[in-house]
This record gives C-alpha cells, sequence and structure tokens, in this order.
C-alpha cells in the first residue's frame, strides 16, 4: 500500500473515532444539563448515552469528516419543565454542548504532552498519538467555536434567542427555517467562508 495513501486511511479512521467521541460527548451533555435543570425529555428519549448511534446525524457525520466540522441530531427539550427561569435553564442547556467539546480538547492536549513525554515522536507508535491527539484537539476546539455561531440551529442561537427580548426574538423566528436552509448550503458548499469567520 503506498505510504501516502495509508496516512489518508489512518487520518480518516482517527477522524471517525474522533467524530463518534466528540459528537456524542456534546450531545449528551446537553441531556445531561437538561436533566440537572428539572427536564427529562432527553433522558427518556435515550439520548443521555454516549452512544453514537443515539446520535450521529448522516448528513452532518459526511460534514465533518469532509470538512471537519458538522454536527448531530439535536437534543429535544422542553424549556416549561426547566426549574427557576426558562431563559437561564435554555442558556445553560444550549452552552453545555460546546463546553464539554472545550473540555475534550484540554483533555487531549494534555495527554498528547503525556504522550510526547513518553513516546519518541519519531517511532510510529509516537506519530501515530501525535497525529489522534492533534485531531482531536483541533477538531473539538472547532466544533466548540462552530457550534457557538449564532445561526440556526445551532446552540449560539439558541444562547442569542434566550438573551434576545421576546419581539426581536419571534421576528426573528420568522425566518429562522430559511436561515439555517441558506447557512447549511454555506457549510456545505462555502467551506472557506465558515473557516474565515470561525478563524
Amino acid at each position: 500500500m503506498p505510504e501516502n495513501l495509508f496516512a489518508t486511511i489512518q487520518f480518516y479512521l482517527i477522524r471517525i473515532i474522533v467524530l463518534l467521541v466528540s459528537l456524542s460527548f456534546h450531545e449528551m451533555a446537553h441531556a445531561w444539563m437538561a436533566l440537572r435543570r428539572g427536564d427529562d425529555t432527553a433522558y427518556y428519549q435515550g439520548r443521555l448515552t454516549m452512544n453514537p448511534l443515539v446520535h450521529i446525524d448522516p448528513l452532518g457525520a459526511v460534514a465533518f469528516l469532509i470538512g471537519g466540522i458538522g454536527w448531530a441530531k439535536p437534543v429535544p427539550i422542553n424549556p416549561v419543565r426547566f426549574r427557576g427561569s426558562m431563559k437561564s435553564g435554555i442558556v445553560l442547556t444550549s452552552v453545555a454542548g460546546p463546553v464539554s467539546n472545550i473540555l475534550l480538547a484540554l483533555v487531549s492536549y494534555l495527554l498528547g504532552w503525556i504522550a510526547f513525554l513518553l513516546v519518541p515522536v519519531a517511532s510510529p507508535i509516537g506519530n501515530l498519538l501525535q497525529t489522534f491527539f492533534s485531531v482531536f484537539f483541533l477538531s473539538n476546539l472547532a466544533l466548540a467555536v462552530f457550534n457557538m455561531l449564532p445561526v440556526p440551529p445551532l446552540d449560539g442561537y439558541k444562547v442569542i434567542g434566550a438573551v434576545l427580548p421576546n419581539r426581536l426574538y419571534y421576528g426573528i423566528m420568522a425566518y429562522e427555517r430559511y436561515i439555517g436552509m441558506a447557512f447549511l448550503l454555506l457549510v456545505l458548499f462555502g467551506r472557506g467562508v465558515i473557516g474565515q469567520v470561525m478563524s
């Protein structure tokens, strides 16, 4: 097998593992925070799990594998069931996903440094570990930033919506579907634009 082909296969296998772990942890964090706030909707729909089969969205997975940014199936919530302020419940539940990716990025960074100190980078295993932790680190940072963009249906939009005055929020909601469709097309066919915004 040519060396370049082997490296490509290895890279995409790593990216698949990162996809399964990162997106599943992200969605589980949403479900966990919602349950902490008093809403067990996601819990009873089986979303409080690391099982990727429950979370993965086919289109979002393909976008992640091709471009390094993607999404999973949204975790259902019922804000009426939140204890205390409904808006604070929405904000905390929405932010839990990106925060979970930042935590994964920090863990992968730490493990990458430990691997660097213990295993020679020039060795095949050392090279594999450094590639794995680098992809894990950068992918989770990208997921955190991407999901905090204030565009439907991303988490950042839910956060902005929760803090906007109701009149303005409901005005935006009238165009939510069209904005979301335009953004989806931009993600799939205009990755350079999304990358510049994220940078």
